[in-house]
């Protein structure tokens, strides 16, 4: 994937904690409760990594945001997490042609690993490039959605066949719900293009294989 986005403009990330609805309901509160600039609610802009939030008109948070994509906080936790959650399902995928019995099972194991694996290399160029490392704070893996537990990933290799199967898409779906619900929060809280570009990618691809996995149980 490349390294360069041209910049457009784009809807405001939904995290940007807005008082849309207080907005809606409030036009005989007193004015002086608008923003200071007097063109309608604040919202809450997060800041870069290591930096603290900060309250922004709308107008002035959406002319940042379309002029400005620069990497916050949960861009870069996104992209070191995702790398150990799609490590994980390359783990589990790596299991597949010695001990799956079905051969739509092996292909879709192909397809993911075919689709993590280089999803896996540009999340890594994308950190090297903001001059961040991979591993940063570290994570408990249990506490991302969706990651298998030890003592599933010990079940699932000693399981063979259709036994094996069941498992593997058992697994493999609430593993691609976890990787979903992680997209779908970067989406509203980053601050980068890139970034939300390919959880869109992810979003997309896995709710697709989600739908194929489903199927085959």
């Amino acid at each position: 994937m490349k390294f360069f986005v041209a910049p457009r403009f784009r809807v405001l990330p939904l995290l940007f904690v807005t008082v849309l609805a207080l907005g809606a309901c409030d036009s005989d509160a007193d004015p002086d409760a608008k923003s200071a600039s007097g063109s309608g609610p604040s919202v809450i802009a997060p800041g870069e990594p290591g930096g603290e939030n900060r309250t922004l008109s709308a107008e002035e948070a959406a002319e940042q945001r379309a002029e400005d994509d620069s990497p916050n906080s949960a861009d870069v936790t996104y992209a070191r997490t995702m790398i150990e959650h799609h490590a994980q399902a390359l783990e589990m995928t790596g299991l597949v042609p010695d001990r799956a019995k079905s051969t739509s099972v092996k292909r879709l194991a192909d397809r993911i690993a075919a689709a993590q694996g280089p999803e896996i290399t540009s999340m890594r160029g994308w950190l090297t490039a903001q001059g961040k490392d991979e591993t940063g704070e570290t994570h408990d893996h249990a506490a991302m959605p969706g990651m298998a537990t030890e003592a599933q990933l010990k079940k699932l290799r000693a399981a063979k066949g259709a036994a094996f199967d069941e498992l593997f898409l058992t697994l493999m779906i609430t593993h691609h719900e976890g990787a979903i619900t992680m997209a779908t929060e970067v989406k509203s809280q980053g601050n980068n293009i890139q970034i939300e570009e390919m959880a869109d990618d992810v979003v997309a691809q896995q709710t697709s294989e989600i739908s194929r996995m489903r199927d085959l149980l």
